[in-house]
């Protein structure tokens, strides 16, 4: 919590069935990566959506909305679910949900959301960052400039090196002072990254 713009990091496993019924927010920027699963999600603008495993929906509370979020399937979803002040309070509440091929993000990092200069396929939300995710076989590196030299990433599988520094799956990593990452897989991983400013 607390690291520049980041607040929450959440990792979440719903069962079937289960979810988090109507509840508000406000001023936040949320972003949801589904790692298994789908989550089925409604909210007061009239929104209704389903994002499904690797696929990412965003909204940005603004100056209010009251959303639910609920696991329909029959499978356990799990996902990440991260929480961002916004560059900017009082902005109009929006949702929206993105269909990204796990396929394209193997063997390097690709662009998921941003607020930073628009990005081909990425999901804008209002805050000076980039969320990345990429999966890397056995062996693979991955290297990616950051932009002010702090990142926070979490493999969702998989064991990596973060700049020599070895983390096991679902652990979070701060990186600090660095121009770079440097992310190798020890096994086969997925890798979820945020370039914060």
């Amino acid at each position: 919590m607390g690291l520049g713009p980041l607040r929450v990091w959440n990792d979440d496993r719903v069962t079937p069935g289960g979810g988090f019924p109507p509840h508000p927010h406000r001023d936040f920027e949320i972003i949801t990566y589904v790692r298994q699963g789908a989550v089925s999600h409604e909210d007061s603008m009239g929104n209704r959506g389903r994002t499904a495993a690797g696929d990412v929906q965003v909204m940005s509370a603004g100056t209010g909305v009251v959303h639910s979020e609920f696991n329909a399937d029959d499978e356990d979803l799990t996902l990440f679910q991260i929480w961002l002040r916004p560059d900017r309070i009082g902005l109009p509440p929006r949702w929206e949900t993105q269909h990204f091929d796990l396929d394209n993000r193997k063997g390097s990092l690709v662009p998921l959301a941003t607020g930073r200069a628009p990005t081909e396929g990425a999901l804008k939300i209002h805050q000076d960052v980039v969320l990345l995710a990429g999966v890397l076989p056995s062996g693979a590196e991955a290297r990616y400039a950051l932009k002010s030299g702090t990142a926070y990433l979490v493999p969702a599988r998989g064991v990596i090196e973060v700049n020599g520094h070895k983390a096991a799956a679902r652990a979070g990593i701060i990186v600090a002072g660095e121009p770079e990452l440097r992310i190798r897989a020890v096994d086969e991983a997925e890798v979820v990254v945020m370039d914060l400013p």
